[in-house]
């Protein structure tokens, strides 16, 4: 029987209460994981941990390779003046994110049909191709080098996008396996999905600027740069796939799992729409914001210091890129304490009051360049504190088990378009003044925090707190469905995959 939280979800979503205990048919190969003590193997602590850590680094890597091509567009510009038009760049800039789109619907949904590993291994193999054919681009001219480099990165975009609900909704199943390391799972996910990410566009700045040290700034050296920068991101990918392979398989996914039935989409619209509707829109806004001003910094530097050298320039960038990591800590830690909607409103607001005064008193803070980077640097923290640091979870939390891939993978998809929309009217926002670039400048900013306005109400008031073990929202799922006609529902996995050994770091 649900619990009477539980019951009273059901009135608020007008079911009627059962008149007699449900029954939940579970499938016999998961039948041994509704009494955990009756003799199930658990989930060891060291799995649970090297769930985490290897979520984190596929996430870090997306960031990377994501990122990366900001400053390598930089470089580009030297080499190819005349085949890197604007049109161009933003098709390189948006094939990734657009890849990332296509990734996170396919493999939310595989994820939760297939099964989190299955996912995983091909999110893998997909992102570590589109990165070797985006290192190894060539054409029989500059326009067919770029063409290709564009098909390639949306090909390691899909890859990467699959991370999203794969390790999403992977790392969430793997903290609710111990009370301890549930009720940490905001500071968790901080680091598996802020810092990480965080992280990876550091280095997505920090490595292009490294290479073109390495090689002294000469120009003759810059396509190796570009080409080295981008086979560089496959190295994340390829350390992890093996204990992705042979990655453990949680509880809640072999007792809730729906691999075998339809997925009832409008009873779950009717139940989750809520939730869908805050994730969906906070990470859209998140990332409009996010993306740009991270992708774009060293261009912004550039602007408000037009004196300074290529090097010089990305070095600033990669510094107020540096900027997004305290925020993952901060945010995470306040996430376990005031919980992720009052987290998430609190960074929303801030950033949005400093995008403010960032924009209205531009001239006298440009004038000196180190306070316009600390301040820079402090919007992007913010932004962190707030959606960056909770988003994540929030979406992993607010759904049961049997489409938990799905709900993460639509809300994430819904945050890259965010992500493409805001890179491509970043640029076209700061020349629409012309040779004025002041007002330009000043402009993205004052957008940008009316956007963190917005997703600081929607935080507010669209967001609810709930329950943060994994198993009452699946039983209430479950009772749910059976007061709505789906009482025969084959709940678990259906494969004899649940009594496959598990490697000896996931074993008791």
């Amino acid at each position: 029987m649900a619990r009477k939280e539980d019951q009273d979800s059901l009135q608020r979503t007008g079911a009627a209460q059962p008149a007699k205990q449900t029954q939940v048919q579970i499938s016999p190969d998961a039948a041994e994981d509704v009494a955990p003590d009756q003799g199930r193997p658990k989930t060891s602590k060291l799995s649970v941990l090297l769930m985490i850590v290897f979520s984190g680094l596929a996430i870090g890597s997306d960031g990377f390779n994501a990122s990366i091509i900001g400053n390598l567009e930089l470089v580009m510009e030297v080499i190819y003046p005349k085949a890197l038009t604007t049109a161009v760049a933003s098709r390189l800039s948006n094939a990734f994110m657009v890849g990332m789109i296509i990734g996170m619907l396919s493999f939310g949904y595989s994820s939760d049909k297939l099964g989190r590993k299955t996912g995983a291994v091909l999110t893998t193999v997909i992102l570590v191709l589109g990165i070797a054919l985006s290192a190894g681009a060539s054409g029989t001219d500059r326009d067919g080098m770029f063409w290709m480099l564009i098909i390639a990165r949306g090909i390691a975009g899909v890859g990467a996008g699959g991370e999203y609900p794969v390790a999403g909704a992977g790392a969430a199943e793997a903290t609710d396996e111990d009370l301890g390391v549930r009720n940490k799972r905001g500071f968790i996910f901080a680091m598996i999905a802020d810092l990480s990410a965080s992280l990876g566009f550091a280095f997505g700045a920090l490595v292009p600027l490294l290479l073109l040290l390495c090689f002294h700034q000469e120009v003759r050296h810059y396509e190796a740069v570009w080409r080295i920068s981008l086979a560089l991101g496959v190295i994340p990918p390829l350390s992890i796939f093996w204990f992705r392979y042979r990655m453990a398989v949680s509880s809640a996914y072999r007792k809730s799992a729906m691999q075998k039935q339809t997925v009832p989409y409008w009873l779950a619209l009717k139940r989750y729409w809520r939730p869908l509707l805050g994730t969906c829109g906070s990470w859209f806004i998140y990332n409009y914001i996010s993306y740009p001003f991270g992708l774009f910094s060293s261009t912004i530097v550039g602007r408000v210091n037009p004196s300074s050298s290529l090097a010089l320039t990305m070095a600033w960038g990669t510094l107020i890129n540096c900027f997004y990591i305290p925020g993952a800590f901060i945010g995470g830690f306040l996430s376990d304490r005031v919980g992720r909607r009052r987290t998430m409103a609190l960074g929303y607001f801030l950033q949005a009051a400093l995008g403010f005064i960032l924009g209205g008193a531009l001239g006298p803070i440009e004038k000196s360049l180190p306070l316009f980077i600390v301040l820079y640097g402090v919007f992007l923290t913010l932004g962190e504190v707030g959606p960056g640091s909770t988003i994540v979870v929030t979406a992993s939390e607010s759904f049961p088990t049997a489409i938990r891939g799905h709900a993460v993978g639509f809300a994430a998809a819904w945050s890259k378009a965010g992500a493409a929309i805001g890179t491509a009217v970043f640029k076209p926002i700061l020349a629409s003044w012309g040779d004025d670039e002041f007002r330009g400048t000043q402009a993205v900013f004052l957008i940008g925090s009316g956007f963190a306005v917005l997703g600081g109400l929607l935080a507010w008031f669209v967001f609810q707190d709930v329950d943060h073990a994994l198993d009452n929202e699946d039983q209430a799922w479950k009772d749910y469905l059976a007061v709505n006609g789906y009482g025969d529902v084959q709940w678990g996995i259906a494969s004899s995959s649940a009594h496959e050994p598990e490697p000896k770091a996931a074993q008791t």
